[in-house]
């Protein structure tokens, strides 16, 4: 009843469904893994901003790599704004995926050590050329407060660090091109600002961190799982289904030979 399994056109689709199955299984595994990297950012992130504020200088210094633990802590920080030495970071999006600017600040501290700030997002300029238009920082001293940041690299990010960019336009938030660009000592990372909270909200706030989406990777785990289980189940009601009409086509054909006499 079974031997068209051993047709071409049947061996065929078994070796596809023997393929497809660990295939998928492989790919719910690797779905699941991403859900538990996720889910760990998530809590990272969650533990580091609700840790109680700390001066930035308890967490870095020049030369210093922000550490994974140290990512979105929240820090503080009192000194004035330099606004003649701020740059904009390229290719930056908003919340609304629309392409412009971060705005990069140096913010020196009373000790004269320089913190970059992070101010948040404006629109392109006219041209790609040209120097967006960016509200002025809090003028004289200030307290601010600010996620804290490591420095973008290439390798960590995937951008480019161009050169022959425009006047005061960057690629990458890199403390140690900075310190060089400023001849200054300049804290290792950055902060994302948050307070104080800009007049006529612009440059507009950088959004929050740890929002992953990480129960969609979970149901792509065992959307994969479900699809692996049902491949042999299709297999086998197909196969049923094949034997089940050649049986019929037989036993059809039979009855036909068996008539034939009859009539004549």
């Amino acid at each position: 009843m079974y031997r068209f399994l051993m047709s071409r056109q049947w061996v065929i689709v078994t070796l596809i469904a023997l393929l497809l199955i660990p295939t998928m299984i492989r790919l719910g595994i690797w779905q699941m893994h991403r859900y538990e990297e996720r889910t760990a950012r998530n809590e990272l992130v969650a533990d580091a901003l609700a840790a109680d504020p700390v001066p930035v200088e308890q967490l870095t210094a020049p030369g210093h790599t922000v550490t994974s633990d140290e990512r979105y802590r929240t820090v503080t920080a009192t000194g004035r704004f330099d606004a003649e030495d701020e740059v904009v970071v390229r290719r930056r999006t908003n919340s609304d995926d629309e392409v412009g600017y971060h705005v990069l600040t140096p913010f020196v501290l009373d000790d004269g050590k320089v913190l970059l700030v992070n101010r948040g997002w404006v629109p392109s300029g006219p041209t790609q050329t040209a120097f967006p238009e960016v509200p002025a920082p809090p003028a004289g001293e200030v307290t601010v407060r600010g996620r804290l940041m490591p420095s973008e690299t290439t390798a960590a990010s995937g951008i480019k660090n161009l050169s022959d960019l425009p006047d005061r336009q960057i690629m990458l938030i890199n403390s140690e091109q900075q310190a060089r660009r400023l001849g200054a000592e300049v804290l290792g990372g950055y902060i994302a600002l948050t307070a104080p909270e800009p007049k006529g909200d612009t440059p507009e706030p950088l959004g929050n961190p740890g929002k992953e989406d990480a129960a969609l990777n979970y149901a792509y785990a065992v959307q994969w799982w479900l699809f692996s289980a049902a491949v042999p189940v299709g297999w086998v009601i197909l196969a049923r289904r094949e034997a089940r009409d050649r049986a019929q086509a037989a036993a059809a054909q039979q009855d036909a030979d068996e008539a034939e006499p009859a009539a004549v």
